[in-house]
């Protein structure tokens, strides 16, 4: 498999592009290895890299997104990190993990040392790339979930929440967090971008703002385009288009990234 991603860096002269393109072989290889173990009977995909995945949005993406289909359901993050890290042990690469399985969100770190090294991609041979994997065990209540059929790399039947419930995701992001990462901008400028873009799921979205100490005005059809403006009032734009550059497919997306487009899109 490592002649398989050999090829795909062929011809790759941007070495910003050349990681994210491992990061992401390396990302389906993993969706690959957990789908083998059986976790999408429990587990749903969300986030940025399911967008990428499920939908081609053009911006790579760094960790997989996970929740429970409902809480309560056996998480078992530990056993299947660690079985997906013999799987590429197995192919040669010196994978190490990494787990903080003790909080609600649970984490865990696969860490590839030495493959940037051995690509010709990086200048030192203990250098590790790594992907971030996390789990919510206690999502919010609401979310509709559907399956869908992909193949990048490697073929995947992937449940994930549909695309009313990823949007609710991305707005929780976009008003809970202290600070809004550039690639949340990108995100919801994408999401708006495409009309056909069913409305968010509120039901999800007012839940998950709930467990967060939302102290806001009650999410309706009504009010959350407003309530996301007023967010992006507050956003420091150069901030914004310094986190989400090494993402982008296309370097001249970054013209889209400005306060009058987003909140043009939020008018509409």
């Amino acid at each position: 498999m490592k002649d398989y991603l050999r090829q795909i860096l062929k011809g790759v002269d941007n070495p910003v592009l050349a990681r994210c393109l491992v990061r992401e072989y390396l990302q389906a290889r993993l969706l690959q290895a957990l789908q083998d173990r059986g976790v999408f009977t429990t587990w749903v995909f969300q986030g940025g890299t399911a967008l990428r995945f499920l939908y081609s949005m053009p911006r790579f993406s760094e960790d997989l997104d996970f929740a429970l289909v409902e809480a309560g359901m056996p998480v078992d993050l530990r056993d299947n990190v660690t079985t997906a890290a013999r799987v590429f042990e197995a192919e040669g690469y010196d994978a190490g993990i990494r787990i903080n399985d003790r909080r609600t969100v649970k984490s865990a770190f696969l860490s590839f040392k030495g493959l940037l090294f051995e690509l010709g991609l990086s200048a030192h041979a203990s250098e590790t790339l790594s992907i971030k994997v996390e789990i919510d065990s206690n999502p919010p209540e609401g979310a509709k979930i559907v399956s869908t059929i992909v193949r990048r790399h490697v073929t995947l039947n992937l449940r994930h929440h549909d695309k009313a419930s990823l949007l609710a995701g991305k707005l929780h992001a976009f008003l809970a967090r202290k600070y809004i990462k550039g690639r949340d901008v990108y995100d919801l400028i994408w999401y708006l971008s495409d009309r056909t873009w069913p409305e968010p799921n509120l039901e999800l979205l007012n839940n998950a703002l709930a467990q967060t100490g939302w102290q806001g005005s009650h999410v309706t059809a009504e009010n959350w385009r407003l309530l996301v403006e007023r967010r992006v009032e507050t956003l420091d734009w150069k901030r914004v288009v310094a986190d989400v550059e090494p993402f982008l497919e296309r370097p001249a997306d970054l013209a889209l990234l400005t306060r009058e487009d987003l909140t043009a899109l939020l008018r509409q």
